[in-house]
């Protein structure tokens, strides 16, 4: 199972978090986030994908980002357009966010499945790291080719109930507030003993 740790701002916090067993760490780079990393650069651990966490952003400045921050992956959290995601893409691999709630309409995701991944969120006005969850149950009504991340609320407490998920495009967990002492500054072992019950 892919394990992404999003929302990381602190360099040494980073270095902790960057010795464990995870996947990817995500970058967060949408200003009025609290998890904004600024002018901070965060140094490549163990091989692990570095994500780009981008909002309603311009294809230049996502680019430019890209090279400044040696990114991996694009992650488009906003309401991007089809061609934006698939200009990026010509560039990066790239993780298409969707914000679910009931209403939502899974036909939706059918425009974009040439992305690399989509990330299923909970709809709120914080773009992500709001600490709520949407019903998991919803997620059975995806029907699309398209491998998926789960985010949005993911707590230390959810080990058993994320590994009781079976959909066939469910590839991974994306986690954050959940898991922090401060808004960009995770519980080191909070996230490792979270990781040893997934990984068992």
């Amino acid at each position: 199972m892919i394990i992404k740790v999003c929302g990381l701002k602190v360099p040494e916090n980073h270095r902790a978090i960057g010795k464990l067993d995870i996947d990817m760490i995500g970058i967060n780079l949408y200003k009025p986030s609290r998890r904004y990393i600024g002018n901070s650069r965060l140094e490549k651990i163990n091989g692990q994908k570095r994500v780009g966490v981008f909002v309603k952003s311009t294809k230049e400045r996502i680019l430019n980002a890209i090279e400044n921050h040696k990114l991996d992956f694009a992650q488009l959290h906003g309401d991007e357009e089809v061609e934006t995601c698939q200009h990026i893409r010509n560039y990066i691999p790239i993780i298409k966010v969707f914000r679910i709630t009931p209403e939502f309409d899974w036909r939706s995701t059918e425009l974009f499945e040439f992305a690399d991944y989509f990330l299923f969120d909970t709809m709120t006005d914080e773009f992500g790291g709001s600490g709520h969850k949407f019903d998991w149950s919803h997620l059975n009504a995806y029907k699309g080719f398209t491998p998926f991340l789960l985010s949005g609320g993911i707590s230390p407490d959810d080990a058993d109930r994320i590994l009781s998920i079976n959909h066939p495009q469910f590839k991974g967990i994306d986690i954050n507030s959940k898991f922090e002492i401060s808004p960009g500054i995770k519980d080191v072992d909070k996230v490792s003993n979270f990781i040893e019950e997934i990984r068992k």
